[in-house]
This record gives structure tokens, C-alpha cells and sequence, in this order.
């Protein structure tokens, strides 16, 4: 079993996802990423686009999102954004 995170979509409506996940990637001011769990902590720009994560199951989500900060930390990780929806 992979290792997995607390991972949490955070917009003005409230949040659009709250739970654990193995990676996300998306796409950074500076380029495309991914974190995984026990990423070096960080804190980035977000471009509009579609996002992409795994759950523990081995399914994927995808959704899209505007401009954005994510959050990376030791313990989770926070995706701050304007407007996020599922695709």
C-alpha cells in the first residue's frame, strides 16, 4: 500500500475535497509538479488547469482549477483557489 496524505481543495464556496491521497499534480507558476507524501514542505502559484490526484484505491480524480496557492507541508497539503470543479 502507498503511502498516502491529507489533501484538501479550499475555495470561497467551501471545501470541494477533504481526505487522503497518495500524489497530486497540477500544474506551477514555475512548471508542471507532483508531491507525494513526505514532499519537501513548500508553498507555490497555480495556474489554471486541470489537476490530476490518485486516491489509496487506485482511482483517479480529476478537476479543474483557477489561479491558485498550494501548500505543502509535513503533515498536509492545501490547495488554495478562487473556483475548483470535478471534470
Amino acid at each position: 500500500m502507498m503511502k498516502t496524505f491529507r489533501f484538501v481543495i479550499s475555495t470561497p464556496d467551501g471545501n470541494l475535497y477533504d481526505g487522503d491521497i497518495v500524489n497530486i499534480s497540477l500544474r506551477g507558476v514555475e512548471g508542471d509538479l507532483a508531491v507525494m507524501a513526505n514532499h519537501t514542505p513548500f508553498v507555490t502559484a497555480v495556474k489554471p488547469g486541470r489537476c490530476h490526484m490518485e486516491l489509496e484505491d487506485g482511482s483517479q480524480k480529476e478537476f479543474e482549477v483557477e489561479r491558485g496557492l498550494l501548500s505543502v507541508s509535513s503533515e498536509h497539503v492545501t490547495l488554495m483557489s478562487g473556483s475548483a470543479k470535478w471534470v
